[in-house]
């Protein structure tokens, strides 16, 4: 299963990293973590980082009660949002309707749930006052996937890719195109 991970080769935009990862939840665990750039352009030479997060899986042998089941997905996702997006008072359930739609786009079966969306919004004073007022997204969020094969695990994966996309606010790739450049990966 951990060589099938490896393999995730997600759209072109995504910069994915194996991680080491939480040793104390799970008897077996193997994480990620991603990192979108903004692109750069004559006019702003320095890509600046749009959106980051984490994927973990973890599995443990006869499972956990709460889990139900013996494996589980934690994923934390943080990007940055335009100020009228950011006060928008559904953004929460906007937010955590885009994992599950993210989820059922890619036909990645789950069941048990959970998370949070938060609003971040960022004033800043004094030596810093020069910088322009930030808005963040972040998506905390775990469920278990339902694996009736090995191949099932890499949908999750990629489910969580398309969600960072959407909330990066790259443009959707349709179905049947590839994107031209390939998937970069760190490490």
């Amino acid at each position: 299963m951990i060589e099938k991970l490896r393999a995730i080769t997600p759209r072109s935009e995504i910069v994915l990293e194996e991680v080491p990862a939480p040793q104390k939840l799970a008897t077996y665990s193997f994480a990620f973590t991603a990192d979108i750039q903004s692109e750069s352009t004559h006019s702003d030479p320095g890509a600046t980082e749009v959106a980051s997060g984490r994927f973990v899986i973890l599995h443990e042998p006869g499972g956990q009660d709460t889990w139900e089941g013996d494996f589980r997905c934690v994923t934390f996702m943080r990007a940055d949002v335009d100020v009228q997006m950011q006060e928008d008072p559904l953004l929460p359930e906007v937010g955590w309707n885009w994992l599950l739609d993210s989820l059922g786009a890619m036909q990645a079966n789950y069941t048990a749930p959970s998370g949070t969306v938060t609003r971040v919004s960022s004033s800043s004073f004094g030596k810093l006052a020069p910088r322009s007022e930030g808005s963040e997204m972040e998506i905390r969020a775990s469920w278990t996937p339902v694996i009736a094969s090995i191949d099932d695990i890499s949908l999750h994966v990629h489910a969580w890719c398309n969600l960072m996309s959407e909330v990066a606010g790259l443009p959707p790739i349709p179905d049947g195109v590839a994107s031209i450049s390939s998937a970069r990966r760190r490490g």
